[in-house]
C-alpha cells in the first residue's frame, strides 16, 4: 500500500483511454499520479510533459526514442513500479495480457481494460455491480464501454426485482475518432459474425445471473455507440417504475428527445457545454421519452461513449484492490464529486435524475 495518505497509482499507454485515466486520477483527493509510461513519442507524450506527468519509457529503445524527442524520461517500466503501488495498464489490445508478468514480478496489483480476456485477471469490475468482490485483489479488469454500459442498466433493473432476460442490438462506431483518418468503414454496414456477439458472455464475467444475448453491428460513424435493448420483465410493471430503477444509478442520465438531444452528435454537443474535459460522457445516456412499456415488455434505447463510460469504473476499481475504499456508494459517490457526473446545465443533480 501507499506510504502516505494517497495511492500512488501508475499508468501504462498514454492514449485514448490512458490519458483520460491519468487526468481523472489527478483530479481524486486520494490518489496521486505516479507517472506514465508509453512507447511513443507523439504529441500526446508533449502534452502529458507540459502537465508536469512523470514520464517513463516502456522499452529501453522507446525511452531512447523519447529521450531523443526532447522528453524528460524518469526510467523505465520497472523503475515506474518501483514507486507505484497499482498500475492501470491502457495498452493496446493483446499487450496489456504480455505485461502483468512484469507486475507481478513487482508485486504491484494491476487493472486491465476491457480489450483482454476475463480470465487473465479472474475478475471482471463494473463499480454498481460488484465492487465488493473486487476490495483487496491483486488485479482486475474493467469490461469495455458497451459491456459497462449493458451491466449498468440491467444491473439496475435486476436491483429492483424486474429483470427477466434481456436481448441488446449494438450499433458499433467504427472507430475512435482520433483515428479516423486511419481506418474505420466508409458507406457499409459490418455485422458482427456470431450471435451472441461477445458483449453477452462479457457480461456474464461480471454478473453470471444475468440472462442477456446481444447481437452487433459496426457502423461508418465514430462519436459513439447506439444501443436498443428488449427486455423481458418479472412483472407487468408501469412506465414511471422502470424510470424509477434507473434513477437508482448515478450513471444512467435519462435524457430527452423533445429537449432537443435526439442524435448522438446532439448529445455530445450538450456533453462539451457542461464543460466535461474533452467533451466526455460518463454516463449512459438514456432516452426516457423513447422508454417504452408493454405489459412485462420493456424497450429502450441509449447512447454510450466509448472514449468515457470506463473511466470512473477504473478510479473506483483502483480504490477497491487497494482497499482505500471498501464501500461501493461511498467510493462511486467520491469519484462522481470529483469528475463532475451528476452535474445538469441547469445545476441541479443529474445523473440518473436528470431530465433533458
Amino acid at each position: 500500500m501507499a506510504t502516505s495518505t494517497k495511492t500512488r497509482v501508475a499508468v501504462n499507454g498514454y492514449g485514448v483511454i490512458g490519458k483520460r485515466v491519468a487526468e481523472a486520477v489527478t483530479r481524486q483527493d486520494d490518489m496521486i499520479l505516479a507517472g506514465v509510461c508509453d512507447v511513443t513519442t507523439d504529441w500526446r507524450l508533449h502534452i502529458a510533459a507540459e502537465r508536469g506527468y512523470r514520464l517513463f519509457g516502456a522499452t529501453p529503445d522507446s525511452a531512447a526514442a523519447m529521450r531523443t524527442a526532447g522528453l524528460a524520461i524518469r526510467g523505465g517500466l520497472d523503475d515506474l513500479l518501483a514507486v507505484s503501488d497499482i498500475i492501470v495498464d491502457c495498452t493496446p489490445k493483446k499487450i496489456a495480457a504480455q505485461n502483468i508478468t512484469t507486475y507481478r514480478r513487482q508485486g504491484v496489483k494491476f487493472i486491465l481494460q476491457g480489450g483482454e480476456k476475463h480470465e487473465v485477471t479472474g475478475h471482471s469490475f463494473v463499480a454498481e455491480a460488484n465492487f465488493a468482490s473486487a476490495v483487496g485483489r491483486d488485479a482486475t479488469r474493467v469490461v469495455s464501454c458497451n459491456t459497462t454500459s449493458m451491466v449498468r442498466t440491467l444491473t439496475a433493473l435486476k436491483q429492483a426485482g424486474l429483470l427477466r432476460k434481456a436481448r441488446g442490438t449494438l450499433l458499433r462506431r467504427a472507430t475512435d475518432p482520433w483515428e479516423s483518418h486511419l481506418g474505420g468503414i466508409m458507406n457499409t454496414l459490418v455485422p458482427e459474425p456470431n450471435i451472441p456477439s461477445h458483449q453477452g458472455p462479457d457480461a456474464q464475467s461480471v454478473d453470471p445471473e444475468l440472462d442477456v444475448v446481444t447481437m452487433a453491428v459496426k457502423v461508418p460513424e465514430t462519436l459513439g455507440h447506439l444501443h436498443y435493448w428488449s427486455v423481458e420483465l418479472t412483472r407487468p410493471v408501469g412506465k414511471d417504475d422502470i424510470l424509477d430503477a434507473f434513477r437508482t444509478s448515478s450513471r444512467i442520465a435519462l435524457i430527452r428527445m423533445d429537449s432537443g438531444l435526439s442524435a448522438l452528435n446532439a448529445v455530445k454537443e450538450w456533453i462539451a457545454d457542461l464543460g466535461r474535459p474533452h467533451g466526455d460522457l460518463y454516463e449512459v445516456a438514456l432516452w426516457e421519452d423513447m422508454l417504452t412499456v408493454q405489459g412485462n415488455e420493456l424497450f429502450y434505447a441509449y447512447m454510450v461513449d466509448n472514449q468515457a463510460i470506463v473511466i470512473p469504473e477504473t478510479i473506483d476499481a483502483i480504490r477497491a484492490l487497494t482497499g482505500m475504499e471498501k464501500n461501493a456508494s461511498a467510493s462511486i459517490e467520491k469519484t462522481n464529486k470529483a469528475l463532475g457526473i451528476g452535474i445538469s446545465p441547469t445545476g441541479r443533480g443529474a445523473g440518473g435524475n436528470a431530465h433533458l
